[in-house]
């Protein structure tokens, strides 16, 4: 797309920055949007934001048209990830909400699979077009999608007549939640407090992770030799291992609960940037991206659940949009900073040791979380 467009690598960065601002846009006011119109007229009006610009990408020439077509990318996806993974807490009862949104997460990773294959297939078949066609035909899948959510999204149990899953009908968690918080969601906490905290966390997850997954790649290449093929064949088992990681570990968080869940994946991904950022080839660095694989996308569904544990189901649209503002900062200051430490170190080393350190400081800050109120 660059080569054809005669784009210069700034003009691409600014296109990716470009969705991310939107997404993060979206991450504000989607709690609501879904508060007023409802999750699935949301998810359906933002994923057919999302394939019709993206259509409209695979069809575009003009550079201004293209950067404001990817923003509005970016908005539609967050305004249809965000209440889809709240929805969790409408349906699911909180010993199954980990599970639910686990196997949510599950989607992600398919799709990278089946974008890793369909794109460079069809820019092989079209070796002049097939730019635009890849464009144009996710943006038709996401569309298609758009409508099995149409059909097959509610907002709610009682639309349809039912309860959450693993609610019985003598439960309190069977009748409609309040539509207002308690004085005290969560044991001897305020609101605000506990909402800091899970930012704070989600914020540390967010800064640690992209670090590993930015210059993975780049570490093996540049620090320890590797060839592009074998850095890029130990990446995509992170990827196959990443498959069961939201569901395994979301399943175990409905079990032992959350904070011990989320005690064990930070302490889990600092261990793993740890043994890549001591530059030990062999078992210490398979080990690695083994730890880092089974684990990769498991916070994003505890944390959706528990902020459906803490909030409750009419407000974690709202909540968990905001803690996924502030995720998203860290995203942007994980890269920078990094890259920064390896520019003057001449190494990403000292880069992956501040990630295991932060890492370690959100495992000892789970510990501090308190539990939801029973009231």
């Amino acid at each position: 797309m660059g080569t054809s467009l005669k784009l210069s690598p700034a003009q691409m960065g600014y296109l990716g920055t470009g969705n991310f601002v939107g997404y993060l846009f979206a991450a504000l006011v989607c709690g609501h949007l879904s508060a007023r119109f409802g999750s699935r007229r949301l998810i359906f009006s933002a994923l057919l934001v999302v394939g019709v610009t993206m259509i409209l990408v695979g069809l575009s020439t003009n550079y201004a048209l293209l950067l404001l077509l990817y923003t509005l990318t970016g908005i539609g996806s967050g305004a249809s990830n965000i209440p889809m993974m709240s929805l969790v807490a409408q349906w699911f009862s909180p010993r199954h909400r980990g599970k639910a949104a686990g196997f949510i997460v599950i989607g992600s990773g398919f799709a990278i699979m089946m974008a890793g294959r369909l794109i460079p297939w069809v820019n092989q078949a079209y070796p002049e077009s097939g730019w635009r066609l890849n464009w144009q035909l996710l943006g038709a899948i996401v569309l298609a999608i758009s409508l099995v959510c149409w059909s097959v999204l509610r907002d709610r149990p009682r639309d349809v007549g039912c309860l959450p899953v693993g609610v019985l009908p003598d439960e309190p968690g069977s009748l409609p939640e309040p539509e207002t918080f308690p004085p005290s969601h969560a044991e001897g906490r305020p609101l605000h407090q506990t909402v800091i905290h899970l930012g704070v966390l989600y914020f540390l997850f967010g800064y640690t992770y992209v670090i590993y997954v930015t210059f993975m790649v780049s570490a093996l290449v540049k620090d320890m030799g590797y060839s592009e093929q074998a850095a890029g064949s130990l990446w995509s088992w992170v990827g196959i291992l990443s498959l069961l990681s939201g569901p395994v570990l979301g399943t175990v968080s409905d079990r032992i609960g959350r904070k011990a869940a989320l005690c064990i994946v930070f302490s889990i991904q600092a261990a793993s940037y740890l043994l890549i950022g001591l530059r030990l080839p062999g078992i210490p660095l398979y080990l690695s991206v083994f730890l880092f694989g089974v684990v990769a996308w498991s916070i994003p569904s505890i944390m959706a659940a528990l902020v459906g544990d803490y909030v409750g189901a009419e407000r974690t649209a709202k909540v968990f949009g905001f803690v996924t503002f502030i995720f998203g900062l860290g995203q942007i200051l994980g890269p920078a900073v990094g890259g920064i430490l390896a520019e003057r170190s001449g190494s990403f080393s000292g880069s992956f040791v501040m990630a295991s350190c932060l890492a370690a400081v959100a495992a000892m800050l789970s510990v501090l979380l308190r539990a939801p109120s029973k009231a």
